[in-house]
C-alpha cells in the first residue's frame, strides 16, 4: 500500500483531497491512510470515527492521519484514539511539510480563524474521474445557527483569477471536458481580493481565457448573493451547464430567521422564476434539513410545499443534527422520531419528482459526458446508461430511449469529443 485517502463530505474535501494525495506522494510516504473528516453533523463524526478503527483492524501497520473540519473542531476526540498517528488541521493538511517523516508534534492544528490566504494548490487531475474540482473560494462569514463549519474552515478566502484559469486550463489540457467549481460559499467569492471581483465576473473571465472547456458547473449556490453577471452567464452561455444546487435549508420564513439565513421562502421562488425565465431548461437541485429545532407541522408543510414552488429536481435531504456549541443546538428540539418521518417524506416527495424529470426526458437529445464505461451524466446532470464501451471524459450525444426511477437509458447519436 502506497498512500490511500478515505474521503468524507463535500466536493471541497474532494479537491483537497486530490492534493494531499500528491503532497503525501511527494513527501515519500507509503503505507499510509489519510482520513479527511467532516463535521457538517455528529452522525459524520461518529463514521469516521468508526472509519478509522476499521481501517486500523484492516491495516496494523500502516500510518493513519486524520485531518478535515472534525479534525479541525475537535482535535482532541481524534487524539485520544490510540488508532490515529497523527492530526493535521485545516490549513496543515494543504502544506507540503506536514507530511515529513521526523521531528513532527502527533497534533498540527492552527486557529483557523488567523488564516488570511486560500491556498492555491495546483493539480494535474482526479483519479478515475470524467470531472474535475477546482475549488475557488474557501471558509465562510456567515454564522447559521446549525453549522459549525466556518470554525472549522475559518473566514472565506477566494483564490485569485489568474490562479483559477491556470488551473482549469491545465485540467483542460490533461484532458477534462467538465470542471466544477468549489468552495465553502462560493457566491461570497471575491471581496478579499484587489478589485472585489464577484462571482460572475470571475467566471465571465474563466470562460473567455478558457475557450477550450466545453462544460462548466457550479456547486451549492445561495439564492441572494447572485451577482448580474452570473445571471448574464445563465442566459447567455452554453458551456454553463443547465443545472444548479440551492442552498436552500427550508422553506418556511420562521424557521429560516432562526436558522439565521440571508434568504426567505420568496427569495428563493422569485430567484428560480428568474432563472427560469432567463434559461427555460435549467434544472435545480437544493439541501433540506427536516426537523430543525422549534419546526411545528405547520412550518414542515411549508418546506414540503417549496419543492413544487422552487421547481425542484434534485433533493440532498438531511434530518437535523444537533451540533454542540451551537445556537441552534440550544433551541427546543424536534423529537428524533419526527426529524427522521419528515425527512422520509421529503426524500419520496424528491424521489417521486426525479422520476417524473427522468421520464419527462425520454425522446428528447442530451449533450452525455461518460464517467465509466456504459454510465455517464447529461448537461443537466441526470444519470444515463449507454450503449456504448467509449472512454470516460468522452462527451457524445444521444438519445433517451427510457427512464427507471433514478436513472435514464438512451441510445448514442454522436461522439463529439474524446478525452
Amino acid at each position: 500500500m502506497s498512500v490511500e485517502i478515505v474521503t468524507f463530505g463535500c466536493r471541497l474535501n474532494s479537491y483537497e483531497s486530490e492534493v494531499m494525495k500528491d503532497l503525501a506522494g511527494k513527501a515519500g510516504l507509503s503505507d499510509t491512510v489519510i482520513v479527511n473528516t467532516c463535521a457538517v453533523t455528529a452522525e459524520a463524526e461518529r463514521q469516521a470515527r468508526q472509519t478509522i478503527r476499521k481501517l486500523r483492524r484492516k491495516n496494523p501497520d500502516a500510518r493513519i492521519i486524520v485531518t478535515g473540519c472534525a479534525a479541525q473542531v475537535k482535535p482532541e476526540q481524534f487524539a485520544a484514539m490510540p488508532e490515529v498517528d497523527r492530526i493535521l488541521g485545516n490549513e496543515e493538511k494543504l502544506k507540503a511539510e506536514s507530511y515529513g517523516l521526523a521531528g513532527e508534534a502527533r497534533v498540527l492544528v492552527n486557529d483557523i480563524m488567523s488564516v488570511r490566504e486560500t491556498a492555491e494548490h495546483m493539480i494535474a487531475g482526479f483519479e478515475d474521474r470524467a470531472r474535475a474540482f477546482v475549488q475557488v473560494q474557501q471558509g465562510c462569514d456567515h454564522r447559521c445557527t446549525f453549522c459549525i463549519i466556518p470554525y472549522g474552515r475559518g473566514n472565506s478566502r477566494s483564490v485569485p483569477i489568474g490562479r483559477v484559469v491556470e488551473q482549469v486550463r491545465e485540467l483542460v489540457r490533461n484532458g477534462y471536458r467538465e470542471v466544477v467549481l468549489t468552495g465553502v460559499d462560493i457566491t461570497s467569492y471575491g471581496p478579499d481580493l484587489p478589485g472585489k471581483p464577484a462571482l460572475g465576473q470571475m467566471i465571465r473571465r474563466l470562460l473567455a481565457n478558457v475557450p477550450e472547456l466545453p462544460r462548466l458547473r457550479l456547486s451549492s449556490l445561495d439564492p441572494v448573493e447572485i451577482d448580474d453577471d452570473l445571471f448574464r452567464l445563465i442566459a447567455e452561455e452554453p458551456r454553463l451547464l443547465p443545472h444548479l444546487h440551492i442552498s436552500l435549508q427550508a422553506g418556511d420564513d420562521m424557521v429560516l430567521k432562526r436558522m439565521k439565513r440571508r434568504h426567505l421562502r420568496g427569495d428563493a421562488i422569485a430567484f428560480v422564476e428568474k432563472v427560469k425565465d432567463l434559461r427555460p431548461d435549467m434544472v435545480f437541485g437544493a439541501d433540506l434539513i427536516a426537523g430543525f429545532p422549534t419546526e411545528t407541522d405547520d412550518m414542515f408543510e411549508n418546506t414540503l410545499r417549496s419543492v413544487e414552488e422552487c421547481d425542484l429536481t434534485y433533493l440532498h435531504v438531511f434530518p437535523y443534527s444537533e451540533r454542540p456549541g451551537t445556537p441552534a443546538a440550544r433551541m427546543p428540539q424536534v423529537p428524533v422520531e419526527i426529524r427522521k418521518e419528515r425527512a422520509a417524506r421529503l426524500r419520496a416527495v424528491g424521489e417521486a419528482r426525479l422520476a417524473n424529470y427522468l421520464a419527462s426526458r425520454i425522446g428528447t437529445e442530451a449533450e452525455v459526458l461518460m464517467e465509466k464505461p456504459g454510465i455517464g451524466r447529461t448537461e443537466h446532470f441526470a444519470p444515463i446508461a449507454l450503449d456504448t464501451d467509449v472512454a470516460p471524459g468522452t462527451i457524445l450525444r444521444a438519445r433517451v430511449t427510457g427512464a427507471g426511477a433514478e436513472q435514464l437509458t438512451g441510445q448514442t447519436v454522436d461522439i463529439r469529443t474524446a478525452a
